[in-house]
């Protein structure tokens, strides 16, 4: 198959990379990021999480992140949305597009959410409903698919049921997650073979962790498929509190670089990309998670 002319990145840092930080961040530097991103050409920013705060403390201020936020025209702003109270909150917030996420994995989805799987899916029926009454586009997320902390590996045929059912209640694309970072290029390419087979290639997305150092082979093996659309976060922000050892996504500045040396537009200045990592990595007072922007500073 040919390598696609566009791609196109959901950056995921503002929400699933800095919601396990151990201390605050606050709104101010939360909106400085998303403006950065937005500054550099993301088209997608998740900028938020609309939960308890007991359960996400990171995530209390989402409601005035999205406030104070310099909204561009094209831009989307999405925020995840787990249950119906969390999402009349989006919608209160002004939101207009959520995500909503289940897991390939029964042993994960009770560890994560204390639930089945059969049951996390009953609980988005409230929110596709509520969502199509007021306009709201709803995104799919499917954890562990090509490995579970506590199940070891997960048959892609588990994967696409999941998938299948989040996209028949509405869900116009899911993105398929390599929560724990052990996926390899051959296991994604056959993830993409079975799911694709039930869900379209074009309403699939990826979104990989690089624990194992695997994530970028796992966004070309995933072109190779045909998929069009992946999940990054800034600096390779992020991680999973219920997956001991995971390490952050993988990195918005390694996914562009790689697209920029295939040819395939992106829309983004890497250049300002990269400053904006450098920025929030400076609040976050740790080094980048890039791997470009690493190699850079040691030149």
């Amino acid at each position: 198959m040919s390598l696609p002319s566009y791609v196109r990145l959901v950056e995921v840092g503002p929400r699933d990379g800095l919601q396990n930080e151990a201390h605050p961040i606050s709104v101010a530097d939360k909106v400085q990021l998303v403006d950065a991103l937005s500054a550099a050409g993301l088209s997608y920013i998740e900028v938020g999480s609309f939960v308890s705060p007991k359960w996400v403390p990171q995530m209390a201020g989402s409601a005035e992140v999205f406030a104070q936020i310099q909204r561009k025209p094209g831009v989307t702003y999405g925020a995840l949305a787990p249950n119906l109270r969390g999402f009349e909150d989006a919608l209160a917030a002004g939101v207009k597009e959520v995500a909503v996420f289940a897991a390939a994995s029964e042993a994960f989805s009770q560890r994560n959410i204390n639930c089945s799987i059969s049951e996390s899916l009953e609980r988005f029926v409230p929110i596709m409903a509520a969502a199509k009454a007021h306009g709201v586009s709803v995104r799919g997320y499917v954890s562990c698919v090509l490995g579970c902390p506590y199940e070891g590996s997960v048959a892609p045929e588990q994967v696409a049921a999941v998938a299948r059912e989040l996209f028949a209640m509405g869900c116009y694309e899911v993105s398929l997650g390599d929560t724990i970072g052990t996926g390899t290029a051959g296991a994604t390419r056959r993830l993409f073979e079975v799911v694709g087979a039930q869900v379209p290639r074009d309403k699939l997305a990826g979104h990989f962790h690089d624990t194992y150092g695997q994530a970028i082979a796992n966004v070309y093996a995933s072109l190779l498929e045909g998929i069009q659309v992946f999940d990054s976060s800034i600096a390779g922000l992020g991680g999973c509190p219920y997956a001991k050892g995971a390490s952050g996504n993988v990195a918005t500045e390694d996914v562009v670089y790689l697209l920029n040396g295939l040819g395939i537009d992106t829309g983004i200045d890497l250049e300002a990309l990269i400053l904006a990592g450098r920025q929030i990595s400076t609040v976050l007072g740790r080094p980048t998670g890039s791997r470009v922007v690493k190699a850079r500073s040691a030149v």
